[in-house]
């Protein structure tokens, strides 16, 4: 019974995320249907104004053409397998930034100082990874086990200790038969 629901669920949710990127290049042109030269869109739950953009159609245009990219690379972000998905992020910062200054500052500025936060998410982003991509090469190309090595590290380390122990064990049986 819960694997159903289960199946449904992720069903559903699959769903929703096909529906959401087959719909995607509709809502990408949805911009061509609003009327031109206005100061103001108004929607059932919010308003949007020209901010520093020659009409509202313009304004929308721009948010859109940030927001759909935006949307495709947190699905693609989501549901990869690959050991290289933390790239994306990259891209999804660049996006992110450029959305938050547009919906936020004024048009004029707007594409220009970005590059400065995308540089700080690629610096964490890259080096996270270079060392994935590291593990995976000398594990699956060069054949090493890093958690082997471990293991062996400490099995060899166990019996140095061990070969100590008995030597002073032997050492003492000298001494004990000297007295003796």
């Amino acid at each position: 019974m819960r694997s159903k629901k289960k199946i449904r669920k992720r069903f559903i949710l699959e769903g929703l995320i096909t529906l959401l990127i087959v719909l995607s290049p509709i809502m990408f042109y949805s911009y061509k249907y609003m009327p031109s030269d206005t100061e103001s869109l108004d929607f059932i739950i919010f308003k949007i104004g020209t901010n520093g953009f020659a009409d509202a159609r313009t304004a929308v245009w721009f948010y859109l053409i940030k927001l759909i990219p935006l949307v495709l690379l947190i699905i693609w972000f989501v549901t990869s397998k690959q050991w290289w998905y933390h790239a994306v992020l990259i891209p999804i910062s660049m996006y992110s930034f450029q959305l938050y200054s547009a919906i936020f500052e004024s048009s004029q500025e707007v594409d220009e100082n970005e590059v400065f936060y995308v540089i700080a998410v690629t610096m964490v982003v890259v080096p996270i990874v270079y060392f994935i991509r590291v593990k995976l090469v000398d594990k699956h190309v060069h054949g090493i086990d890093l958690d082997a090595m471990d293991t062996e590290l400490q099995i060899l380390k166990e019996k140095e200790e061990l070969r100590k122990e008995r030597e002073k064990l032997e050492e003492r049986q000298k001494t004990l038969s000297k007295k003796v």
